[in-house]
């Protein structure tokens, strides 16, 4: 299991109990160092100078590409830095070719960063885009993409592992349905990278993006993997240019050519160290202990009278991502009474997924408690015991 002293590492965790890392996570000391260490030793501009200053921060620059290549198993294609899976998913929608006819189909479970930027593109290119709907539970079965899914289809997008639910989709079995109609498949596993074992080799996907402040990275960083460079850039600038003249230029090849200008360098640096953080304590050892953890919170919300819990039961496949309602209370109510009676801190709302709750018809959201590897038995069980309290009391 998960060593208990790592809580040593987030100091934050000495003042609350930290139950909102599906928003953003706590980053460990390790990481902090790292980047620390960049901006007292090595701070200068990666892939554009010959001293050796600049020289040390383009071979951490590069070193933190291959962590992550390496983290979720990428053997051919492209890692690409960018702000968060929001600006990743976004280079995906607005530098891919479309055509008149295309279409896209996405899910009513996707945050509004895998939802929005299809709905521009429907908005101005004028794509075909549908959306597959999933179970009160979450759950999306691969044969409702097969029985929507045409020749027409050049997109299908969907998350790993929902953010308000916690479930688990099969992406690989979608990936083949895809594949099998000339579909590519984008994943935000910007709710499963952080953790569960992820592997693109054996997913199948064509693109993955996923943010870096959810996996105890620094904020301002996420990745984009492409398995193939098919992509316009966003942007043009400098450093990813091969040849400029007055007449015109030439892109460089790499990921350089999605990253002009100067990049959140001391940020992949830490990246690269909370990838080297996690693999220490080990993805699946993550997984079993949040599923643990999980499954303590679980078991105790819902054996209090007038608390719904939502998505699958504890023995689910999914991550530690636990949302519940309060009968007779707002979520932000209930979100607030448990900061100031017991130092909790959770998320409270749509989770920007509001079509999703529409569909569930949670019209003021929900309350979520969201795990990492730092978390205790302890904090599910105050979690629990505090909501009992106030279930009762209201």
């Amino acid at each position: 299991m998960i060593p208990a002293d790592i809580r040593k590492d987030f100091a934050l965790l000495s003042e609350v109990c930290y139950l909102d890392s599906a928003a953003t996570s706590l980053s460990p000391e390790p990481v902090l160092e790292a980047m620390l260490d960049y901006e007292r030793t090595s701070r200068a501009n990666a892939g554009r100078g010959v001293h050796r200053i600049a020289q040390q921060a383009s071979r951490k620059y590069r070193d933190a590409h291959q962590a992550v290549r390496n983290f979720i198993n990428v053997r051919e294609g492209e890692v690409v830095f960018t702000r968060n899976s929001t600006e990743a998913i976004n280079a995906v929608a607005f530098g891919f070719p479309w055509q008149a006819g295309d279409q896209v189909i996405a899910t009513l479970l996707e945050h509004h960063s895998n939802l929005l930027p299809w709905m521009r593109i429907r908005d101005r290119q004028g794509i075909d885009l549908r959306l597959l709907t999933p179970g009160q539970d979450g759950t999306l079965d691969p044969a409702a993409l097969a029985e929507i899914i045409t020749k027409k289809t050049r997109l299908v997008a969907i998350s790993q592992a929902s953010n308000v639910l916690g479930n688990v989709v099969p992406v690989a079995e979608f990936g083949k349905i895809c594949h099998d109609y000339g579909a590519l498949l984008l994943v935000d596993g910007s709710q499963s990278v952080p953790h569960i074992p992820v592997d693109v080799e054996r997913m199948g996907c064509d693109f993955l993006c996923f943010s870096g402040h959810k996996m105890l990275g620094p904020t301002g960083t996420g990745v984009l993997y492409m398995k193939e460079p098919c992509l316009e850039p966003l942007f043009v600038g400098g450093g990813g240019v091969e040849k400029v003249t007055a007449a015109g230029y030439t892109l460089t090849t790499g990921y350089e050519r999605y990253e002009a200008g100067t990049p959140n360098i001391s940020g992949a640096i830490g990246l690269a160290r909370a990838v080297e953080y996690l693999e220490t304590l080990g993805m699946e050892k993550i997984r079993q202990h949040e599923e643990q953890v999980t499954t303590r919170i679980i078991d105790g919300l819902s054996g209090i009278e007038n608390v719904q819990v939502f998505g699958p039961g504890p023995g689910g496949n999914r991550i530690g991502v636990v949302s519940f309602a309060i009968r007779g209370l707002n979520p932000h109510d209930v979100a607030v009474m448990l900061d100031g009676e017991a130092d909790i801190m959770v998320r409270s709302g749509h989770h920007c997924c509001m079509p999703l709750m529409e569909h569930l018809n949670l019209p003021d959201g929900t309350v979520r408690a969201s795990l990492h590897c730092y978390n205790t038995i302890e904090d599910a069980d105050l979690l629990v015991d505090t909501i009992r309290i106030i279930a009762a009391n209201f």
